[in-house]
């Protein structure tokens, strides 16, 4: 007769599904956490930990592949929390998409669980998850940062858009780095906590970030300063009914025409804020041109219309148009990158049902095939070279660090989020474009139909006032604008590529470390110890 000692009953076994489900919900709130980092909440100081109680849940996992789970589950939180403003318009499909995307997170739960798992860690593998943990959090935000899956929206390294040595950092290597730097002291903090024999490692390493971003802090040296522009946004605000378009457009000629005679440079309007071509409609172009000659600048339009580009392609494009006194200039720039789902739905073949269950787009926009630097004319700031780009396309840093490669002094972001007035979203919106200006060094203005508008300094700083979703009004500012290149522009996303050396180089040691075992016939017996002894079946 065998008795099994130790084996669960049914009671422990209800214990353990018990506990499972428990975890499950701790990881998804876990993971949700670091949503309260970015704006509206704007708690930047707790992205330094927000990531603690989601990698020592992970850590106490019983297997790796549970591990992987309680990734995955983190993943979910994470992105609904942070996208959760879409949910009025995407209805379920958001936790599909959250999903989808969570399990991006599993193989980086499993990386936690294999560095810091275990009563008593090794040392050399908590010291090494210090490096490896945050470059495996750096290829998840490189692979959802493609277009296709939702864009670089919540990267983690946004959440430091108003902290000024986390924005002299981005200008050394982007986001990325200011990314690579947070989850590193997460790390720390982890390895802290959890690792006894590790502490000295970790604090050494919260030490070495600290050092290095006040190094940068202070040292690095800023953008050259190279005169100022007067640069006015109009923002029309919440305009309702059947006859919107039309009545926006009023009230951003209303607004316009009181910046006469305060020596504007340009005039910025936000995305939309022109619903016809302007081709095809003369009338229209020729009332803008009119404010123009008013005003005494060009302005900056934003035309969201049925339409043909230069390569004779038709369909809806958003197009950034410059228009002056003779009206438009012949500058226009379509917009590159379309949201998912909002402008067009990916593989509509498969996925068209999705305008079924939420706001998806009924039809595809057509998408720029270039980025495009217009040329101010006329004097005054004749000659400046503004580097346009729309709504969605502001998250991307790459587009601005091209923008200002090609020679651009000002970088203009033109969007529209009525669609999320009263959410968080405008206002994670407009700090994207402290990331941007500091990245480039070059100054950047972020216009709304509706607000956030802002515009903020070749080193990421805010310049002027705010200008909330309650507002509707056009305002004036003194940007001050830079010359010079910075790291980022120069070298680009050199974090990513240190991040895959360094995964790289893990894979390559556990490869070295699975050779060298022995083979299972010259293993030696193992040794059991009085607890394993303890627990054999007595016959």
């Amino acid at each position: 007769m065998r008795i099994p000692v130790g084996r669960p009953g049914w009671g422990r076994a209800r214990e353990l599904a018990a506990s499972g489900r428990w975890r499950a919900v701790a990881a998804v709130a876990a993971g949700a956490l670091p949503a309260l980092a970015f704006p509206e909440p704007s708690l930047w100081w707790f992205a330094y930990v927000a990531l603690v109680p989601w990698m020592l849940l992970v850590r106490d996992a019983p297997t790796g592949r549970r591990a992987a789970v309680e990734g995955w589950l983190g993943g979910i939180g994470f992105m609904i929390a942070v996208h959760h403003w879409l949910i009025p318009s995407l209805h379920v499909f958001i936790v599909l998409i959250a999903a989808l995307l969570g399990l991006l997170w599993a193989p980086w739960g499993w990386l936690v669980w294999s560095l810091l798992s275990g009563r008593r860690p090794r040392a050399a593998r908590a010291v090494a998850a210090l490096a490896v943990v945050p470059s495996g959090w750096l290829m998840i935000e490189l692979v959802r940062s493609w277009e296709g899956l939702g864009g670089p929206w919540g990267l983690l390294g946004a959440s430091q858009w108003q902290v000024s040595p986390a924005l002299r950092l981005a200008s050394v290597g982007g986001v990325w780095l200011v990314s690579l730097l947070v989850v590193a002291v997460n790390t720390a903090v982890t390895v802290l906590i959890a690792v006894p024999r590790a502490r000295t490692a970790a604090v050494g390493g919260g030490v070495i970030c600290a050092l290095t971003t006040t190094a940068v802090w202070l040292w690095l040296p800023q953008p050259e300063p190279s005169g100022r522009a007067r640069i006015a946004v109009v923002q029309p605000g919440v305009v309702d009914g059947v006859e919107s378009v039309e009545r926006r457009f009023a009230r951003s000629e209303e607004l316009t025409r009181q910046l006469a005679g305060q020596d504007i440079d340009l005039v910025v309007w936000g995305e939309s804020s022109v619903g016809a071509d302007l081709r095809e409609r003369p009338d229209l172009a020729a009332r803008i041109a009119v404010l123009s000659r008013a005003v005494g600048a060009d302005l900056l339009v934003n035309v969201d219309a049925r339409s043909q580009d230069g390569a004779g392609r038709a369909g809806i494009f958003k197009s950034s148009v410059l228009v002056g006194p003779q009206g438009p200039t012949g500058d226009r720039y379509d917009k590159m990158r379309l949201v998912p789902f909002g402008e067009y739905i990916p593989a509509r073949g498969l996925l068209g049902w999705a305008t079924s269950v939420g706001k998806a787009a009924g039809e595809d926009r057509l998408r720029g095939s270039r980025p495009v630097v217009m040329v101010l004319p006329g004097e005054g700031a004749g000659g400046l070279r503004l580097g346009p780009l729309v709504c969605f396309e502001s998250a991307f840093p790459d587009m601005g660090r091209r923008l200002t490669r090609d020679g651009a002094q000002l970088l203009i972001a033109q969007s529209a989020t009525s669609s999320f007035q009263g959410s968080w979203a405008p206002e994670q919106h407009a700090s994207l474009a402290a990331l941007r200006a500091a990245e480039s060094g070059r100054p950047m203005v972020h216009a709304t139909l509706t607000g956030v508008s802002a515009v903020y300094g070749p080193d990421g700083s805010r310049v002027g006032r705010l200008l909330g979703t309650d507002r509707s009004t056009a305002a004036v500012y003194d940007v001050p604008l830079a010359r010079g290149t910075t790291p980022f522009v120069r070298f680009g996303e050199w974090p990513v590529y240190g991040a895959l050396a360094v995964l790289a180089a893990l894979c390559a040691a556990e490869g070295v470390r699975s050779l060298r075992k022995p083979a299972p016939g010259l293993a030696a017996p193992p040794v059991r110890t009085a607890d394993e002894s303890a627990a054999r079946p007595v016959r």
